[in-house]
């Protein structure tokens, strides 16, 4: 058929596809109208559905997956956001990850956060897209935070206590 697979981790043969960052949330006018009007919004969930549109001004599914963390970026930044929060399974972002010397990061400037990133410090389809996510986020705006951390500490990481915060 023409699909591209690959294995994965020993776990069998899987279909890929590539995964394009969002150039815009279709929806989000009415995203921000919800929000504007104080309904909480459940949106980019896995990232969204990715579509193109042809010429004729029609959407059109496309085999695709969009990163999530890309998603919730570019809808924060189409909402005007000052925060994004991104969730994860660990407390914080991690420099040496799962090494004896491993640290995690908290407070974090804009070019610390790109130098880690250029070091190789966080994995492909782990840490990396959401600390690319957060970057992108933040580029080319004054005031904003980036924020990564677990559900359960998010009230912390809010308050500046928990979690990796980026600033622009």
């Amino acid at each position: 058929r023409g699909y591209t697979v690959k294995e994965d981790a020993g776990r069998g043969w899987r279909r890929v596809v590539p995964s394009p960052k969002p150039q815009t949330i279709v929806e989000a006018d009415v995203i921000k109208a919800l929000v504007h009007a104080g309904v909480t919004v459940v949106s980019t969930g896995g990232g969204g559905i990715p579509v193109l549109q042809d010429e004729t001004g029609q959407l059109k599914g496309i085999a695709a997956v969009i990163d999530k963390d890309f998603g919730a970026a570019k809808l924060a930044d189409l909402l005007d956001a000052d925060t994004l929060l991104i969730l994860t399974s660990v407390d914080a972002a991690k420099i040496n990850f799962g090494k004896p010397d491993e640290q995690s990061l908290g407070e974090i400037s804009v070019a610390e956060m790109q130098k880690h990133i250029d070091d190789g410090q966080f994995a492909a389809g782990s840490m990396l897209p959401k600390t690319q996510a957060a970057l992108s986020f933040l580029s080319g705006k004054s005031g904003r935070t980036a924020i990564i951390t677990s559900l359960e500490k998010t009230a912390e990481a809010i308050n500046g206590s928990a979690g990796t915060r980026v600033q622009s």
